[in-house]
């Protein structure tokens, strides 16, 4: 089995690709330790000491590391985990384990106004068609978590999640895109 690196626009993080599915449906990020238990995979990196992040996407996975760690003498110890979990086709959550249900990342809206519903559908059309992709590409994920008065609020998953450029990714590509397209968009922030 071969798993490629790449490096993300957060030079803290980089994504592995095994080169199958990680998750069938969704994404799934891990802030710390605790959420980490769901998954035996996502638990065994954090008890590297250096991880400050796991992020399972479709076909990758998403390691951020803390500051100043060296990558040099992280990757190889990643790279086992991930080689001996795959090659032995070990189960990505624990049975029984609620946190391991697979569902889809963009949930949120809950308190969106009925009376913005077409507004909230096209937004959500655009982040699926247009952003997360981009955004996967880069290691992470975005999730719609809002429409009031105008805002779109979004969160940033993986290795978005705290990267330098995420603000100019939310105010110059997303913002705009979403405010060329839907004219009742005033501006987005992050969650």
């Amino acid at each position: 089995m071969f798993i490629e690196t790449e490096t993300t626009p957060n030079p803290q993080t980089l994504k592995f690709l095994p080169g199958r599915t990680v998750m069938d449906m969704g994404t799934r990020d891990f802030a710390t330790p605790e959420e980490a238990e769901a998954s035996p995979l996502a638990e065994a990196m954090f008890a590297l000491g250096d991880v400050t992040g796991v992020f399972f996407g479709s076909d990758f996975v998403s390691v951020t590391a803390a500051p100043g760690t060296d990558w040099a003498i992280l990757k190889p110890d990643i790279l086992g985990l991930l080689l001996d979990h795959f090659s032995a086709q070990m189960p990505l959550f624990r049975q029984g384990s609620a946190a391991g249900i697979s569902v889809p990342a963009d949930i949120g809206g809950e308190n969106d106004d009925p009376a913005d519903a077409d507004i909230v559908a096209q937004i959500r059309e655009l982040i699926d068609t247009r952003v997360r992709p981009a955004v996967a590409n880069d290691g992470g994920d975005i999730v719609y978590r809002g429409f009031d008065k105008g805002k779109v609020y979004l969160q940033m998953q993986g290795a978005c999640s705290g990267c330098p450029s995420s603000s100019a990714t939310l105010k110059n590509g997303i913002e705009q895109l979403l405010r060329h397209y839907v004219p009742e968009v005033t501006e987005v922030r992050a969650v």
